[in-house]
């Protein structure tokens, strides 16, 4: 993407915005509410028409995309409302129609945890098999570009993991994906790189752990002395820990060190007053 902008009305939904994406990589995007991301990823995968800017998904611009293009993406979206009466095994096997090369519908329900509901309506699915099926419906088709609109909402904590090991897998076959989330961790765990989009414009774009100069943050150091808490923050920490050990002659008590989390960083960028345009 170069210069992506999509108004709508007076609103700027999205505003300048370049990134590009490697082959082979799982990028986040995280940003409040209303922060662009869902239009971003609309007007990639052909749904939206933008304003402005140059955009191209596997060389193609996807305002132009056939449907040989579009057997090539996999998408799932944020809500589905349809396939109620179809069972899952038989949603499945109807997407699996659209594409040339599809995985075995079987594959599919063990990979998003539908098997023992292969036979089920899917208006008498939870909100987290629904969820599931969902994502069976955006991979049937080996993609090699999947877009994960909040993949995960609606999961328990067990079935989120078991969908983190999903996606490696699925990076391990060679699938670049873009998910966005509001689940921190999720983007900690999964991406290659994070991309923080506030005001329709990207902010930063970085690996996790270097998000925002997290790498290179001043560390909080915490102890107790005198049975009292203390803390210090520092550039130099383990300047400050040896001269505490010295100190205290061994053991420092109740030592801890901690850098910003991504937490912390992603709220310091979200909450940064926009540039003026």
């Amino acid at each position: 993407m170069r210069g992506l902008a999509k108004a709508y009305g007076t609103l700027r939904a999205v505003d300048g915005l370049d990134l590009d994406v490697e082959p082979g990589q799982c990028v986040a995007l995280l940003g409040p509410n209303g922060a662009g991301k869902t239009t971003t990823t609309e007007i990639l995968e052909g749904y939206r028409h933008r304003d402005a800017g140059e955009v191209r998904v596997l060389g193609v611009d996807p305002a132009r995309g056939d449907r040989h293009w579009r057997a090539r993406i996999g998408i799932v979206l944020q809500q589905v409302g349809d396939l109620g009466e179809l069972t899952v095994r038989e949603s499945l096997r109807h997407f699996a129609g659209y594409y040339p090369d599809p995985r075995p519908v079987d594959e599919v329900l063990e990979q998003v945890g539908l098997a023992a509901k292969a036979d089920a309506r899917g208006r008498t699915l939870s909100g987290g098999q629904r969820r599931r099926l969902d994502v069976g419906l955006g991979i049937v088709g080996r993609p090699e570009l999947l877009f994960l609109d909040e993949p995960t909402t609606g999961f328990d904590p067990e079935a989120r993991r078991e969908f983190w090991t999903l996606v490696e897998t699925l990076k391990d076959e060679g699938a670049t994906i873009l998910l966005t989330t509001h689940y921190l961790e999720e983007a900690e765990a999964l991406a290659d790189r994070v991309g923080v989009i506030t005001r329709g414009r990207l902010v930063a774009f970085d690996p996790p752990g270097e998000l925002g100069g997290r790498h290179t943050g001043s560390a909080r150091v915490r102890w107790t002395e005198d049975g009292q808490p203390r803390s210090e923050e520092t550039e130099e920490p383990t300047a400050l820990v040896a001269a505490l050990a010295a100190r205290f002659g061994g053991e420092v008590p109740n030592l801890t060190v901690t850098r910003p989390t991504l937490e912390d960083m992603y709220l310091a960028l979200v909450d940064e007053p926009a540039e003026p345009a």
